[in-house]
């Protein structure tokens, strides 16, 4: 394999720059062109598609978002678009393809395969944390502490004027980052998609906490909990409560911004490098992972399709429950 390309898809995180600099500088280590397809799989359709170097890639571990930019792509969900897309990669002498991003990324790289044959190797990049077959992925760790750090701030207001704060988290509907945002914000509460948190839950706990003479609280809510958006569980509070001074912050897409941090500059390298060189060494279809500090490569089915197997650790929800007191 002497050409190969590299695209970042679906929503940027943190240190996805890392990885494409592994990416290429593995690649030509190992004697292998390097090409980087820009807007992701839109971007191949459209044969956005140019040769990199060792330079292309310097000054990059650091920074944010992904040089390679992303988009997610309609078109390429059709076979007219992937047809597009593999006549652009066979003009270019494509032979295999590197895909930093989440499901979405790798769901599509092993139809593409199946259709037309091409080998791609991941490297999961999703600050969700919701695939199987890693512990971490690039970005989670950022995230986390781009969220503490604003919870932190929050606390101060909320303790100063003693207010109830729900803030609201991201990762769709994995519970990894509002979990350990709870643990290491001290939250009162957390509210998470893989456990069953009612309404009647927090109103006791909120009115058992007064009876305490506690006067400010936090509860850190994901995106995708079975309640609904922070805004639509505080407003059931507050019917229940309406003494409390309450208030909603929803920290969005500031979570996926900012310089990765050095844990998500490590773990994005070695990952990239594991991709090409899983690439090289014939794997194809598989994502590149890190266990117990180990590298492991998981098929695209099994990283997609077990994904709810990599629960949230029961004993993280005890945590909360007994530190919040």
């Amino acid at each position: 394999m002497k050409r190969i390309a590299v695209f970042t898809s679906g929503g940027d995180a943190p240190g996805m720059n890392a990885c494409v600099r592994a990416v290429v500088r593995g690649a030509l280590y190992h004697g292998a062109e390097i090409y980087g397809i820009m807007h992701g799989y839109n971007g191949m359709i459209q044969g956005e598609i140019s040769k990199m170097s060792s330079y292309s890639v310097s000054n990059i571990v650091q920074k944010g978002g992904t040089i390679l930019k992303s988009a997610r792509s309609q078109e390429f969900m059709t076979k007219e678009g992937r047809q597009k897309a593999f006549e652009q990669l066979k003009k270019h002498e494509i032979e295999g393809i590197v895909a930093i991003g989440g499901d979405g990324t790798f769901t599509g790289a092993e139809i593409f395969y199946n259709e037309f044959g091409l080998p791609t190797v991941g490297a999961p990049g999703t600050i969700d944390n919701d695939l199987y077959g890693t512990d971490y992925t690039i970005g989670f760790d950022t995230a986390v502490n781009t969220a503490l750090a604003a919870i932190d701030k929050i606390r101060d207001t909320a303790d100063s004027h003693d207010r109830v704060f729900f803030i609201e988290v991201m990762g769709r509907d994995s519970g990894y980052i509002g979990i350990q945002c709870g643990i290491g914000g001290g939250a009162e509460m957390v509210m998470i998609p893989e456990t069953h948190t009612t309404i009647d839950t927090i109103i006791q706990t909120l009115s058992d906490a007064r009876k305490k003479s506690k006067t400010s609280s936090i509860i850190v809510v994901a995106e995708g909990d079975e309640e609904g958006n922070a805004n639509i569980i505080s407003e059931k509070v507050k019917k229940a409560l309406p003494h409390l001074d309450i208030r909603v912050s929803t920290l969005g897409h500031i979570q996926r911004g900012g310089s990765p941090s050095a844990y998500d500059r490590i773990l994005a390298s070695r990952l990239g490098l594991a991709a090409i060189e899983g690439l090289l060494k014939g794997e194809k279809n598989v994502m590149a992972g890190i266990i117990n500090d180990k590298l492991v490569y998981t098929s695209f089915k099994d990283t997609i399709q077990k994904a709810k197997e990599k629960a949230i650790n029961n004993d993280l929800l005890r945590m909360i429950n007994i530190l919040s007191l």
